[in-house]
């Protein structure tokens, strides 16, 4: 009977065990898409895009004007490589190296920048907490 018994309870925790791994799993998958789809509208210019993954608290913080889209479409992206990557259950951190040309100059330079994601339990979704990246910074 106490074999049975024993048998019985770890079947149940290792049930648990996969349930929470499961859990863990469509985390890492939802953070993978929502870092992809952003990381595509980077790429491709779409900054408004872009905009709408980031974090609805930071865009009601720090409202982006006409201007300043208008500026970010003054470049092109030329790379976008990622360049180390770290990830618990509700925060996820990327640097990532952005190849970015002047379209007026036609210069080409190479900007870090660290994506700040946060997930968002009531939503059940990823935010980009860190905003875009300022590719004038310095200049």
């Amino acid at each position: 009977m106490r074999g049975r018994i024993g048998w019985v309870a770890a079947l149940a925790l290792a049930a648990l065990l996969l349930a929470g791994c499961a859990t863990g799993g469509k985390r890492t998958e939802a953070l993978e898409r929502q870092q992809y789809a952003y990381s595509a509208a980077i790429r491709w210019g779409d900054f408004e895009g872009a905009w709408n993954l980031v974090d609805p608290q930071v865009r009601e913080a720090r409202p982006m004007s006409d201007l300043e889209f208008q500026r970010y479409g003054q470049i092109r992206v030329s790379g976008y490589r990622e360049l180390a990557a770290q990830a618990d259950a509700d925060t996820a951190v990327r640097e990532i190296q952005i190849g970015v040309i002047n379209q007026h100059t036609m210069a080409e330079r190479t900007v870090r920048y660290t994506e700040a994601w946060r997930y968002d339990a009531e939503a059940g979704r990823w935010w980009l907490s860190s905003g875009l990246p300022d590719f004038w910074a310095g200049e």
